[in-house]
């Protein structure tokens, strides 16, 4: 299966034809951190590009900036200006477009030995409630990463409004009644899956609208709670390295 990255390509090619600041003088941003220097570098971090990251054995640190994401492992000194690799700002620009209905792209990607991901940052993944974040009220799709199949999603608000989505056979978006459950910051739904199976809550979080840079959405991301779209973001815009 080829990389989450890679399926991203086409539509990336796209966006990417969209004339982009260089992003050299960026600050990256720590995603993920784990081992003994994990306190030096606490996820939110900045990182500028001229810096020098100095690991010990056993470190692994995730870092995102304005040309994509980037993993340094195990003992050494790291300057993220000297590191290789293409750019993935335009894969970023493809996975944060907020698309109208004739825009929606449906379907799912896989990454190297990782499960299934939605196509764009701001749809709501029922496999994995919790908290999203999403760029005003509007246009909020469910998706879920099975295509087989009717499937049926009981929602309920805290007030006791209830809701059921189906995704019909083939699909993997399904749209939200905001008519019926109004979506406001800070909003919970129980979410029940198929059959009553349990799913979770999931928790809104509405953002006035989305930075536009690399690092900076991911500081909102990480400020806001919504570390299923961080992993995701990281995830899809990873730089392999030359």
């Amino acid at each position: 299966m080829l990389p989450l990255r890679k399926r991203l390509a086409a539509t990336a090619l796209a966006a990417a034809a969209c004339a982009f600041a260089p992003a050299a003088a960026w600050a990256g941003v720590v995603v993920s951190v784990s081992g003994p220097s994990a306190a030096s570098f606490p996820v939110g971090k900045s990182i500028g590009n001229s810096e020098r990251i100095v690991l010990r054995a056993g470190d692994t640190l995730t870092v995102l900036d304005g040309n994509g994401t980037r993993v340094l492992r195990g003992a050494g000194t790291y300057p993220l200006d000297q590191q290789s690799g293409a750019s993935q700002r335009g894969t970023f620009a493809a996975l944060t477009q907020r698309r109208t209905a004739s825009q929606v792209r449906t379907g799912a990607i896989r990454g190297e030995n990782d499960p299934v991901h939605p196509t764009n940052l701001w749809y709501v993944d029922v496999s994995h409630p919790g908290t999203v974040c999403v760029v005003g009220a509007d246009r909020v799709r469910l998706w879920r990463p099975a295509t087989e199949g009717d499937a049926t999603y009981a929602l309920r608000a805290s007030g006791g409004a209830s809701h059921s989505v189906t995704f019909a056979d083939g699909d993997t978006l399904a749209p939200w009644d905001a008519a019926v459950l109004p979506i406001t910051d800070g909003a919970s739904f129980a979410l029940s899956g198929p059959d009553g199976a349990g799913s979770g809550t999931l928790t809104f979080v509405v953002l006035d609208a989305a930075a536009e840079e690399p690092e900076a959405l991911a500081q909102q991301l990480i400020q806001k709670g919504c570390t299923q779209q961080l992993e995701l973001l990281s995830t899809a815009t990873m730089i392999v390295e030359g």
